[in-house]
């Protein structure tokens, strides 16, 4: 047995059977491996920011992690964004580099980097393999640390003759680390801040924003009124009819400020402060009030349900009724598209069970919370900000979640950064339905200019213009293996996105804004 082997078959025993991979020389014994140990669902991505992002969209799904399978660190380097994005969710991820030979790597040929400087600032684990011996114990190890809560990339790099020298050895998966519990002390203190009757309010992400953790905090809610509120950016939230509707902190600064105002307490439940994305001009960093003390309850690798749990126990919070999950549907908006026309015809016409993959950035900014009354779904966001997610998660997600409808509402700017994902969608024929939202612009970046007080002229404003020559998004998709159509009218987007959910394969509306 290689060393490339020994990693195939060490992946499979720890749970890892799916590699989003775009591989090259170093790699070619690892994908040789893949023929000889059955198991392995690869899928290959044409750019490796669609590997990384599928590896994210998969494990947020599926709730265990993927591997990858990356070329040097030039491939690891065109893959960081979205392993920003990743990390900024905390996903799990095996996350397998190829190197030069460990005896080539001195030559300093072309493609040697320092691979494992550009892994550090977004992998939680790094380690070189040093011979085959060792690569089923290294890629153990990498398993277990990617499972460390509440999740965390974890890279393994392979040089080559690792890769390809015998002596390999399969290794059994090791145990990740329990999340750990909240001290009792802390729900202590907690409850008592609740139970003090000062403005406060839970800020939520994580475990806390899937459906049992919603429902805890809606009873802590309901018990001593506090409000309850997502951070702005989220790996996956639990959202639509029978589910507790949550509001996210505002992008804008002024809405977010105006959210916050006269708030004394601010409880983190596994979440960061509210802070800007940004720095601007005469406006603060903070998004709550300066005199607001900031309570954690659980950080992000604690037992984040387990402690919201215990605090209803804490306080006293008896069941609440859910809301009504049999409400009544709007019909399909006609007329104009507009973030509310599309959000009611979502609301009207969403599947059970749909997977929402969100990056229609600046135009879907309310398209989240008037889709509280469609059908039950998961929502899934970039959470890092590197633009480029969209298309990738839609694709990890359709992968880590068969037999569920993935939608994704992606801005044409964005589309542009990882566009290879259709094809990948199109060779594995993915249930994905993408709304491309095609207003020809980077509309955000047009806010951004009036929010830092800039003076933009005619050279300014083509820098975000993505017309002269228009983007042909039914001719780019059909080259790339997905069938389209364009609506120009809320009455053809109803009927097409009805038709798209009765098909198997990927489908992609242009939706002209």
């Amino acid at each position: 047995m290689n060393g490339a082997e020994s990693l195939v078959h060490t992946l499979l025993k720890g749970g890892v059977d799916t590699c989003f991979a775009n591989p090259g020389t170093s790699e070619m014994h690892f994908v040789a491996a893949l023929d000889r140990v059955p198991g392995m669902r690869s899928v290959l991505g044409l750019f490796e920011g669609v590997v990384t992002g599928a590896a994210d969209g998969y494990a947020r799904m599926a709730g265990k992690p993927a591997a990858t399978l990356l070329h040097c660190g030039p491939g690891l380097a065109n893959g960081l964004a979205n392993l920003h994005n990743a990390r900024r969710a905390g996903t799990p991820i095996v996350n397998i580099v190829g190197d030069q030979a460990t005896y080539h790597r001195p030559l300093d040929a072309p493609l040697t980097a320092d691979t494992e400087g550009w892994a550090r600032p977004v992998s939680g684990f790094v380690r070189t393999a040093q011979r085959a011996s060792g690569v089923g114990a290294d890629v153990a190890a990498a398993i277990r640390a990617a499972r460390v809560p509440p999740g965390q990339i974890a890279t393994l790099i392979l040089p080559a003759d690792t890769a390809w020298g015998d002596g390999g050895m399969v290794v059994e998966p090791l145990p990740p680390p329990p999340a750990p519990r909240v001290d009792q002390g802390v729900l202590a203190r907690i409850a008592r801040v609740l139970r003090g009757n000062e403005p406060a309010i839970l800020v939520l992400t994580g475990a806390a924003l899937a459906a049992e953790g919603l429902a805890l905090a809606h009873r802590i809610r309901a018990a001593t009124g506090a409000r309850i509120i997502a951070q702005g950016s989220n790996a996956r939230i639990a959202h639509g009819a029978g589910r507790v509707p949550i509001e996210r902190v505002p992008y804008v600064v002024d809405r977010a400020l105006a959210m916050l105002a006269g708030l004394k307490h601010i409880v983190l439940v596994g979440a960061v402060k509210p802070v800007a994305f940004f720095a601007y001009p005469d406006k603060p960093g903070t998004l709550y009030p300066p005199d607001a003390t900031v309570h954690v309850l659980a950080r992000a690798d604690q037992d984040i349900v387990e402690a919201l749990a215990r605090l209803a126990d804490e306080l006293g919070a008896p069941a609440v009724p859910l809301p009504n999950g049999a409400a009544a549907r709007p019909a399909p908006a006609k007329g104009a598209p507009t973030p509310e026309a599309v959000a009611q015809t979502l609301s009207a016409l969403l599947p059970e069970q749909a997977v929402v993959v969100d990056e229609s950035v600046s135009f879907g900014r309310t398209i989240f919370a008037d889709c509280a009354v469609a059908a039950p779904h998961d929502w899934l966001q970039i959470t890092g900000g590197a633009i480029g997610d969209g298309l990738p998660l839609a694709t990890g997600a359709a992968v880590g979640a068969p037999g569920r409808r993935v939608i994704g509402l992606q801005a044409d700017g964005s589309a542009m950064y990882t566009v290879q994902a259709l094809w990948t969608q199109a060779r594995e024929r993915l249930d994905i339905t993408t709304i491309l939202i095609s207003n020809r612009k980077y509309a955000i970046l047009l806010h951004e200019l009036a929010n830092v007080g800039a003076n933009p002229g005619r050279t300014a404003l083509d820098m975000l213009d993505l017309s002269n020559p228009d983007l042909d998004w039914l001719r780019i998709a059909g080259g790339l293996g997905v069938e389209g159509a364009r609506a120009e009218t809320m009455e053809r987007f109803a009927d097409l996105f009805s038709q798209s959910l009765s098909r198997r394969g990927p489908f992609l509306i242009e939706l002209v804004v």
